[in-house]
């Protein structure tokens, strides 16, 4: 399952692929469960650089009772700022915000590598 992420031109804000529009939380996220979709959105997403920057796909897991991304590295933007628990989106908490924090299972660092391998 994969999750396409960037971050938003003018304030750097993480964001996350919806149908098409970005939406700022990972519980709203579109979820890929194959291939070729999930490219699709990313070449699309990729096509508008006013908007976003470096659009990418992501790994996601079953983390409780939602999803969750697989590397630490996109818990934490996630969840960003990550500078201090009182701002961003864990200050505006929420169940999707306590999945994320509690979410167990792998929390590889795979984005490095990805990124390493596309340039």
């Amino acid at each position: 399952m994969k999750a396409l992420t960037a971050n938003l031109l003018a304030d750097g804000e993480v964001v996350f692929w919806k149908q098409g529009r970005w939406a700022f939380r990972f519980s709203e996220a579109e979820l890929f469960d194959d291939e070729e979709s999930a490219e699709l959105a990313e070449a699309k997403a990729k096509s508008d650089p006013t908007i976003v920057v470096d659009p990418y796909l992501i790994d996601v897991i079953e983390a409780g009772e939602g999803w969750a991304p697989l590397s630490f590295r996109e818990r934490v933007r996630a969840l960003g700022p990550s500078n201090h628990p009182q701002h961003g989106k864990q200050a505006d908490g929420g169940e999707d915000v306590e999945l994320l924090q509690n979410a167990q299972g792998a929390a590889r660092s795979s984005g490095r590598v990805n990124l390493i391998k596309r340039k």
